[in-house]
């Protein structure tokens, strides 16, 4: 199978703009910093207080064209009299990114950069993720977690090829968001100065956004508040927010934009078979697929299902709980195959190192520690593991449920004439005796030791200078 193309450097050149050019960004004389409002007290109160020591010249901005981003985009030029570049990650938003681009410059963007790193996301990303088996708190599949860090890192290295001197985001003060991205930075580039418009700016509400997009032409096509929080890639699709906050109350069922209701779903099951690589997907129902391509096509299949739905309380990073629903087909399905053809791969003591190191690696990405230290340790452990899980899963879905009909791996411990309760030519039970006796003896020496009364017969303690010692 071919290796998918790696995202393309960014190129650069000199220009007698800027000292750096990338794909017609340009970048004229900087506005003058901190205008006077020309005595509109409704812009003074709306816009973010002056950063005296402001010395930011050209800024990248993790753009998804939202209200959020959209006003962040003037606010930047206002606040810090800068050029901005708007960066956004093709991730698998699909519709969300039409028009996102001119939705940008007409907000005042110099350049609006959209960036398709689907099978990046994919295979560098998820793929790892999926082999070490991290999964948040039992049950979050990571979607949004996973996604930041490779949103930052390409953030960071377009700031480096534009010559910029800052990057910035949208991200609330309240959420993880934020650390997964400055994390990222500090870790990639700490030269670069880290902009975070909802630490510094006046705005407090949707009303107040609306009102500043207004004073400054930006446009807003949606202007309906949605109920519902959302986030959405190749991996999943998140809610929350609206009644989601009230944990006491079931989700709406008009709330799920994905994954079919299970009562509704079809009544005949259908059997999906997912073939390995040394860990990798690779093939589903026999096809081989990209990585991206494999997610969409199980994405499609585990969706009209009812496949992948979860409602959870999660402990953020921040310290507060929130209430999220997830929608994660395509890697339901995956990590069920991956952990059945684990369990024919792996022996037991690696098998339960492993399960427990993915507690950590899961609280490394939901942390937003992608670029850590530990994060890369534990995949060179992780990576090992794999060389022997090559084979196949078929699984069974019906109506929500997800259960294995088959399992077969060349790398199989699995040795039938092992576990057979039949003839003893390969175990010869009567070995079980001696075994037990010694797994049980520090039992058995607790006991005779009569730690309490409990009715236990109390032994007289050996005379130890009778033994030999080593």
């Amino acid at each position: 199978m071919p290796t998918p193309p790696q995202p393309t450097p960014w190129r650069t050149r000199r220009s007698k703009h800027t000292r750096c050019r990338w794909r017609g960004v340009r970048s004229p004389a900087s506005p003058c910093r901190h205008r006077p409002s020309h005595g509109r007290p409704e812009e003074d109160r709306l816009r973010a207080h002056t950063v005296a020591d402001a010395t930011v010249n050209k800024v990248v901005l993790a753009y998804s064209g939202g209200l959020d981003t959209s006003v962040i985009v003037p606010w930047l030029r206002e606040t810090y009299g800068c050029t901005v570049i708007c960066y956004c990650a093709d991730l698998g938003q699909g519709e969300e990114l039409a028009g996102l681009r001119d939705k940008a410059l007409a907000s005042g963007a110099a350049d609006c950069v959209i960036e398709d790193l689907r099978e990046t996301f994919a295979r560098d990303y998820l793929f790892p993720m999926l082999q070490s088996g991290a999964v948040y708190e039992h049950q979050y599949l990571l979607g949004t977690s996973i996604a930041r860090p490779l949103i930052a890192a390409r953030q960071v290295a377009l700031a480096e090829a534009v010559g910029a001197d800052a990057v910035a985001h949208g991200c609330t003060g309240k959420g993880n968001d934020q650390v997964r991205f400055e994390l990222t930075f500090k870790a990639l580039n700490p030269r670069l100065r880290v902009i975070a418009p909802w630490r510094e700016w006046h705005i407090r509400s949707r009303e107040d956004a609306l009102a500043y997009a207004d004073a400054h032409g930006v446009p807003i096509a949606q202007r309906e508040r949605s109920i519902y929080s959302r986030d959405r890639n190749l991996w999943h699709l998140s809610h929350e927010g609206g009644g989601l906050e009230d944990p006491a109350r079931p989700p709406d069922p008009a709330m799920f934009l994905w994954t079919a209701d299970p009562a509704e779903a079809p009544g005949t099951p259908e059997i999906v078979e997912i073939a390995f690589d040394a860990g990798t997907p690779v093939s589903v129902n026999d096809v081989r697929l990209s990585p991206a391509m494999l997610i969409d096509t199980l994405n499609a299949i585990g969706a009209r299902h009812g496949v992948g739905r979860i409602d959870l309380v999660e402990n953020r990073l921040v310290g507060m709980k929130s209430r999220g629903v997830y929608e994660t087909p395509g890697g339901t399905l995956l990590y069920a195959a991956h952990r059945e053809l684990e369990s024919l791969c792996l022996d037991r003591d690696t098998a339960h190192a492993k399960a427990g190191l993915a507690l950590r690696y899961a609280e490394l990405v939901y942390f937003g520690q992608w670029f850590h230290p530990l994060r890369a340790a534990l995949q060179a452990f992780v990576d090992q593991t794999q060389a022997t899980v090559t084979g196949w899963v078929r699984l069974k879905l019906h109506k929500g449920l997800v259960t294995v009909d088959g399992r077969d791996s060349p790398n199989s411990l699995y040795r039938e004439d092992f576990a057979t309760f039949g003839a003893d030519d390969v175990y010869d039970q009567r070995d079980a005796a001696g075994f037990i006796n010694l797994f049980g003896l520090p039992m058995k020496v607790q006991a005779m030791l009569g730690v309490s009364d409990g009715g236990l017969v109390r032994y007289a303690a050996p005379d130890y200078s009778r033994f030999k010692r080593d």
